[in-house]
C-alpha cells in the first residue's frame, strides 16, 4: 500500500526507513597517514572501454571504437604517467573489459596497481531482475581473480548505482570496501538499517570525476562545456583543500575520456602539482582502507 502513495503522503517510519537503509556511520578519517604524510591521494581509473556501449546494445563500430581508444591509447599513457611519478592507483574494471583486452590486467598488476570490481558489463544494477546483480558480481569477482591472481578487495558499482541489494552482495563477497557513495570527503563505515557493517566507504563525487566535464553524445544534448584547464582548476582546488585539512583526495577517471592528449596534459599538470608538495602519500584504494581500519584497531 505504501508503494502506491506519493512521497508527501508517507508517514515518518516510511521516509526514515528509506533514508536509513544504507547510511554513513562513524568517520574513519585517521589521525595521521603513513610516514607522517599530510594527505592521502587515491587515484582511480574506471577501465570501462567498450562496455557502456555494449550494455546499451550499441554494437556498431563507432561507439565501440570510442571505448577501444581507452584500452589502445589511454591506458598506456596513464601507466607511463603513473610510473613517472611512482604513484600506485586503483583500476576498477568490468569483467567484460578485462576479457576483451588480453593482458591489460597483467599490466596493472605488474605496475603495482590494484584491480577492483566494476560490474560484469557495466550493467545498470538498479534495473536488473532479482538475483541478477548478485550473479554478475560473483562472476566478475571470479574473472578478475583469475586474471589478476588475487581476489578483489573492493567494488565500485557501474555508474555508482546502488540497489537495495548492493550492500548485502558486497558483504557476501567479503569485500573490505565500496567506492560508489558520496556522504563525506573522507572514509566512513557503512550502516545497514542503522547497524554497522564493517564495510568501508571510500567516497566518490561527480566534482572529482572526468565524465561530467568531458563526455560527448552527438545525438543528445550531452556536450563538454568546461575547458580542460577549467577542470584542472577545480581538481587542484579540491587537492589543496584536502592537503590543508590533512585528509583524503580521491579522483575518478576513465581511460577513454582522460586518455586524450589535451586531457592528459591536464592530468599531468595536476599530478605534478600534487607531487610538488611535501608529505603526499599516493596509495591504492585498498591501501587507504587498510590504513584507516588498522588505525581504528590501534589502542
Amino acid at each position: 500500500m505504501t508503494d502506491q502513495l506519493s512521497p508527501w503522503q508517507w508517514d515518518e517510519s516510511t521516509w526514515r526507513g528509506h533514508v536509513g537503509r544504507v547510511r554513513a556511520g562513524r568517520s574513519l578519517r585517521p589521525s595521521s597517514w603513513p610516514g607522517g604524510a599530510r594527505v592521502a591521494v587515491a587515484l582511480s581509473f574506471d577501465s570501462d572501454h567498450e562496455t557502456p556501449a555494449l550494455r546499451d546494445g550499441e554494437t556498431l563500430p563507432g561507439k565501440l571504437a570510442q571505448g577501444e581508444y581507452g584500452a589502445r591509447v589511454g591506458v598506456p599513457r596513464i601507466l607511463r604517467l603513473l610510473e613517472r611519478i611512482s604513484a600506485p592507483a586503483t583500476f576498477f574494471m568490468p569483467a567484460v573489459s578485462a576479457l576483451l583486452h588480453d593482458g591489460e590486467i597483467k599490466s596493472y598488476v605488474d605496475g603495482g596497481h590494484e584491480v577492483a570490481l566494476h560490474g560484469w558489463i557495466h550493467e545498470r544494477n538498479t534495473s536488473l531482475p532479482p538475483g541478477a546483480e548478485r550473479d554478475l558480481a560473483f562472476r566478475a569477482a571470479d574473472t578478475l581473480e583469475r586474471l589478476a591472481g588475487t581476489r578483489p578487495a573492493g567494488i565500485r558499482t557501474p555508474s555508482w548505482d546502488f540497489s537495495a541489494d548492493t550492500l548485502a552482495i558486497t558483504r557476501e563477497l567479503g569485500l573490505a570496501y565500496d567506492s560508489s557513495l558520496m556522504a563525506d570527503d573522507d572514509c566512513y563505515e557503512l550502516l545497514a538499517d542503522g547497524e554497522p557493517t564493517g564495510v568501508v566507504e571510500l567516497p566518490v563525487e561527480w566534482i572529482r570525476d572526468d565524465a561530467p566535464y568531458f563526455m560527448m553524445d552527438r545525438f543528445a544534448s550531452l556536450r563538454p562545456y568546461t575547458p580542460p584547464r577549467g577542470v584542472l582548476s577545480i581538481w587542484r582546488d579540491e587537492f589543496d583543500a584536502a592537503y590543508a585539512e590533512g585528509g583524503l583526495f580521491q579522483l575518478t577517471l576513465h581511460p577513454h575520456i582522460i586518455g586524450h592528449r589535451s586531457r592528459m596534459a591536464v592530468l599531468t599538470e595536476l599530478l605534478d602539482h600534487i607531487s610538488g608538495h611535501d608529505g603526499v602519500w599516493f596509495a591504492t584504494h585498498a591501501q587507504v582502507v587498510a590504513h584507516v581500519l588498522a588505525e581504528q584497531e590501534t589502542p
